[in-house]
């Protein structure tokens, strides 16, 4: 278990609709970027496409909260720290 599917299963799951920009029909793609270090843990959380400050910051808040990985990134056979990027897609029904 786990990659891509989990990483937007976890982030579906955990995201939160800020109110006022819910009020304003604000929507779009936030695009995150972060680092999957040797321990497995999430660091350097940024935005690399931004849609609005509180969508920003809530997308950065469920990205900063995934759970460990299960593996660390390999490269000719050794751990090594790796980028990840991730799409939150802020849609209203």
């Amino acid at each position: 278990a786990g990659g891509d599917l989990e990483i937007l299963n976890f982030s579906d799951s955990n995201t939160t609709y800020p109110k006022e920009e819910k009020k304003n029909n604000t929507t779009g793609k936030v695009v995150v970027r972060f680092i999957v270090e040797k321990d497995c843990t999430v660091s350097g959380v940024e935005i690399l496409k931004s849609v609005d400050p509180l969508l920003d910051a809530e997308a950065v808040r469920v990205v900063s909260a995934l759970p460990k990985f299960e593996r660390p990134a390999k490269k000719d056979g050794k751990i090594v720290r790796v980028y990840y990027m991730v799409p939150i897609t802020f849609a209203l029904q």
